[in-house]
């Protein structure tokens, strides 16, 4: 009898073993929330702003609850509200379309890249002239999503802006540590948004999340939504806001992660460059602009054959995920605005052949090894029959 495959035991994103090796910082940090008791905005929320400002070049960091918040936050200080059009992707999480509807505007969707996956600045024009010449919504600002670890092309993007003075919000809840020429992310706009939840490269035991900007009136702004509108009195409640705070416990557990988050990135890269080597000959793999780094939040592949590769994966006992097999377009909350298969071809096209592989920096060589022998062989048997 023929002996079943061996199966792998390799983690889609392995948090334990980053927690083991830090676990003594970690802890101490945490008891000392505890102790203080301040487990609400504490003491480490300023610590870790100052840290986020000087980690991104930014002048005002502001954390808060969620990735979610963030960029809740982010737009509810720039005055959207109904009858505005906010131009964003169909192809990324459901949240970055979803505040702009919570705010009361009209998400107006823009196909991505094929090569970058991020925001197409040729049709984010043509959206907005289409826009302006129907004259049924007022634009507004643009949301431009960093797709699985790469910034978008933020000069092209912010030349259209300024033309038809609309803002830009950095969705950058896969890119924080990536860079932009030289510049990191969440200071490559007036405004930038990122997610600490646990699977992101800089990843809290929780939900949290930051709102970026240069402009102080702005921060001021931020910081008095983030706390239910409050103004200098804690009774003194000047506008609408949200309860968007950050747990202390979480800004401790971010205050120790930061300080090895840059050898991580490294570590990142290497698995990214070994990916890429090894499969460039069997799917399509992801391409980097000269003028980017991406932090890899994500492996993302595509492949026509990708359900039998991720088959083929399993059985093996290796994890693999799909992002996002249904474009927000698609969705059935926005099934009002009409849209139909067809008109984001680029975002349709990569819902049906995307995947992602095993991504962390504790992935071993021979796991790597494992995944890329598998996804070959696999391939090379699906193209000879």
């Amino acid at each position: 009898m023929k002996a079943p495959p061996t199966r792998l035991t390799i983690p889609f994103i392995d948090l334990q073993t980053q927690y083991k090796k830090h676990q003594t910082e970690i802890q101490t940090a945490i008891n000392a929330v505890l102790e203080h008791g301040r487990y609400i905005m504490g003491p480490e929320i300023d610590v870790l702003e100052s840290a986020l400002q000087e980690f991104t070049g930014a002048n005002h960091a502001i954390a808060c609850g969620s990735g979610t918040d963030a960029l809740l936050l982010a737009l509810m200080s720039s005055g959207v509200g109904p009858g505005d059009a906010v131009f964003t992707t169909p192809y990324t999480f459901f949240a970055t379309a979803e505040v702009i509807s919570l705010v009361g505007a009209t998400p107006v969707f823009v196909d991505v890249d094929p090569i970058t996956y991020n925001l197409n600045p040729e049709c984010l024009s043509a959206s907005i002239k289409q826009t302006l010449s129907a004259d049924e919504l007022t634009p507004k600002g643009i949301i431009a999503v960093d797709l699985f670890g790469q910034p978008a092309d933020y000069d092209a993007i912010n030349q259209i802006a300024a033309a038809h003075k609309l803002f830009v919000l950095q969705d950058a809840a896969q890119s924080f540590g990536a860079s932009y020429k030289g510049s990191r992310t969440c200071s490559n706009t007036p405004l930038a948004a990122t997610s600490f939840f646990p699977p992101k490269p800089l990843g809290c035991y929780g939900d949290g999340g930051a709102v970026f900007t240069d402009g102080r009136k702005i921060a001021d702004t931020i910081k008095s939504i983030r706390i239910h509108g409050q103004g200098q009195d804690k009774y003194d409640n000047v506008r609408l806001g949200l309860n968007a705070r950050m747990d202390s416990i979480q800004a401790a557990i971010l205050i120790e992660k930061l300080k090895f988050f840059e050898s991580e990135i490294e570590m990142r890269h290497r698995v990214a460059t070994l990916y890429t080597e090894a499969l460039q000959d069997h799917v399509a793999v992801p391409r980097v602009a000269d003028d980017n780094t991406s932090v890899w939040a994500q492996y993302s592949v595509t492949s026509e054959h990708r359900d039998q590769i991720r088959e083929a994966l399993n059985n093996k006992g290796i994890p693999t995920a799909t992002y996002y097999p249904i474009p927000i377009h698609l969705s059935t909350a926005y099934a009002h605005l009409g849209h139909q298969v067809g008109d984001f071809p680029v975002s349709e096209g990569l819902s049906r052949t995307m995947f992602s592989l095993p991504m962390h920096p504790y992935l071993e060589q021979q796991q790597i090894e494992a995944i890329c022998d598998t996804i070959s062989s696999t391939v090379s048997r699906l193209n000879h029959g």
